[in-house]
């Protein structure tokens, strides 16, 4: 061994790619899969962090307020994949 570290590729699958993209996340092939999920899952997060604050500034009735919150998750879906999911 020479002691250089050697780095793994990944083939992340193209429909996983474009559901990143959405979010201005693009992987390079040298980048661990659960390091963008952790990423991603915090943008998430973040999100609705947000929405909750504008429900509580009452930028939108609170009846709107599930609703709002099933169409983010349908916007962030690349996180009900499993990790193992991600990659070719």
């Amino acid at each position: 061994m020479s002691g250089v570290p050697t780095s793994m590729t990944y083939r992340y699958r193209p429909e996983v790619l474009a559901q990143l993209a959405v979010h201005g996340v693009v992987p390079r092939d040298t980048t661990r899969p659960e390091l963008v999920r952790e990423f991603v899952n915090d943008l998430y997060r973040y999100e609705l962090r947000r929405l909750r604050d504008r429900l509580l500034r009452h930028e939108f009735p609170k009846s709107q307020y599930l609703g709002l919150v099933a169409q983010m998750r349908n916007r962030y879906a690349v996180l009900s994949r499993r990790i193992w999911e991600w990659t070719q």
